[in-house]
């Protein structure tokens, strides 16, 4: 695998996400959150908060919240991984846009299985593998700066495949290509994702401001099934998130950690042109 970016083939878009995470390393919803146990997370949270959070008082409120959204944020992280069902510790189970390795290293925490992590970002890459090793578990928990497009892994050697939030940054066909040819047959995949719900129409304002917020191209929920089934890979569940994922918007949206893009994240979501979805989907 690569040792920096400079070894990497990657597109002029693809170098400014990279360049993205460069800039914000310390954004501080990651950095606060992950603060709380340890574990860092580059997605959103699902679940009710817990009320007695808005009923803190005011010196400890903000800290209290944070500790909900974290709360959240792992939840959401659980549920990804409960859809693998028996995971063995010979099975090999990979992370595609792993950020700093929260949930690679959740899932080897259940399962005790090999977990590879990838990323086109130096800064999430160095931070993942150092959580790997303060933990003792590098052995088993690798991340790897490389584009998950080109994952170099063998046909056939990974057990399970997940991505969470990260789809939204490249071509699905190309990526779900590369997922079926990793995947043993009966291999599965997990994605959650925010999608814009192309039922609608176009995307709506608010999700082009999440696109340009992130630097990244939402896709229409209909290129997902699409993009699935070119590649063999057939759903076996699909879940709208949507309302489980609304309260951690609106308690984040009272926390000091917000950053502005919580509104357009909850218009979206309350006029349904954009949903957050969890899709399962088996190799034949």
């Amino acid at each position: 695998m690569a040792s920096s970016i400079q070894d990497l083939a990657l597109s002029d878009y693809q170098r400014s996400v990279a360049d993205y995470w460069r800039v914000h390393t310390t954004d501080p919803v990651n950095e606060e959150l992950g603060k709380v146990d340890g574990l860092y997370h580059h997605h959103y949270g699902i679940g009710t908060p817990d009320p007695a959070v808005a009923r803190a008082p005011w010196a400890i409120r903000d800290q209290e919240i944070i500790k909900e959204l974290h709360r959240l944020e792992t939840a959401q992280a659980d549920l990804l991984l409960d859809q693998f069902g028996q995971i063995e510790p010979t099975d090999r189970l990979f992370d595609g846009g792993c950020g700093r390795g929260g949930t690679s290293i959740m899932a080897h925490a259940r399962f005790g299985c090999e977990v590879d992590g990838m990323t086109i970002s130096e800064v999430q890459a160095d931070f993942a593998n150092k959580q790997a090793v303060d933990r003792g578990i590098d052995g088993h928990v690798r991340f790897h700066l490389h584009d998950m497009l080109h994952t170099g892994f063998d046909d056939g050697s990974v057990r399970g495949v997940w991505t969470n939030e990260t789809t939204m940054y490249v071509d699905l066909f190309d990526l779900y290509r590369e997922f079926a040819r990793i995947l043993r047959p009966g291999g599965r995949y997990v994605n959650i994702t925010g999608c814009y719900n192309d039922v609608l129409g176009d995307k709506s304002a608010a999700v082009r401001t999440i696109d340009a917020h992130y630097l990244c191209d939402v896709h229409a929920r209909s290129t997902y099934f699409k993009a699935l089934a070119a590649n063999g890979l057939v759903p076996v569940k699909v879940v709208d998130l949507t309302p489980l994922t609304i309260p951690y918007w609106e308690l984040r949206l009272q926390s000091s950690v917000r950053s502005g893009i919580e509104q357009p994240f909850l218009s979206s979501y309350r006029d349904t042109s954009f949903q957050y979805l969890m899709i399962v989907a088996d190799r034949i």
